[in-house]
């Protein structure tokens, strides 16, 4: 593992990309004015732990000539460590009530979603189970009552799914969906309405579905 570039990296990124190492890939690789983070043959490997929408440019630009696959870790499992504030001894640690979801993605996709169909993009989606240290950083910090995200670990990994063909996308339309609102995805995958929204969304540009009409007030879709 000598090869990886490791310097300056968060921990989790870090820690995926040894995951995902294999004899003869190679790391941090300039292709088109951009570093890589692993090149294996000819597929770019590119790992974002958060904020697709800050990769976006990237992505699109070396999709024009490369096949790429970008990794996005959810964690399905988390345990929180909160250091403790002032220089006091000891700290706490506890797991969250949260799971995350592979249908989480959607919160992301929606910065992209016109890359679904590009025959040279792939989404690699990897379950894991991860430590979210958090150090308390005082006001402007209300989300978390003051706390901020130190760093995030890997535990392990639980599963991976990759997304390239429109038959991949189909799987978050359950069987038995013929015409639909955001509602009844939402109600058939245990999410909520405005996760739905996104999906149906990224979904039309992925070609799995199409607007069909209205029930109501709201879209229905189907599935082409």
């Amino acid at each position: 593992m000598s090869g990886i570039g490791l310097l300056n990296e968060k921990s989790l990124h870090a820690s995926l990309k040894e995951w995902y190492a294999q004899p003869d890939d190679q790391f941090e690789v300039p292709v088109d004015g951009f570093f890589i983070d692993i090149v294996r043959d000819e597929q770019l490997l590119e790992i974002q732990t958060r904020n697709l929408a800050a990769i976006k440019s990237k992505v699109q630009k070396l999709a024009g000539a490369w096949k790429i696959r970008l990794i996005y870790p959810i964690a399905q499992e988390k345990w929180i460590v909160k250091l403790a504030k002032n220089g006091r001894r000891g700290s706490t640690r506890r797991k969250s009530p949260k799971r995350g979801r592979i249908e989480d993605v959607f919160w992301e996709m929606v910065s992209f979603p016109s890359l679904l169909t590009h025959p040279n993009f792939s989404l690699e989606v990897v379950m894991i189970q991860e430590e979210e240290v958090r150090r308390f950083a005082g006001r402007g910090r209300w989300r978390r009552k003051g706390w901020a995200i130190e760093e995030r670990r890997l535990l392990g990994v639980v599963g991976q799914k990759v997304y390239q063909e429109p038959a991949d996308w189909r799987t978050f339309v359950p069987p038995g969906l013929e015409e639909f609102t955001t509602s009844d995805l939402a109600a058939a995958n245990g999410i909520t309405r405005s996760l739905a929204q996104r999906m149906a969304y990224c979904l039309r540009h992925a070609e799995v579905i199409r607007l069909a009409g209205k029930v109501g007030r709201a879209n229905s879709y189907r599935i082409i």
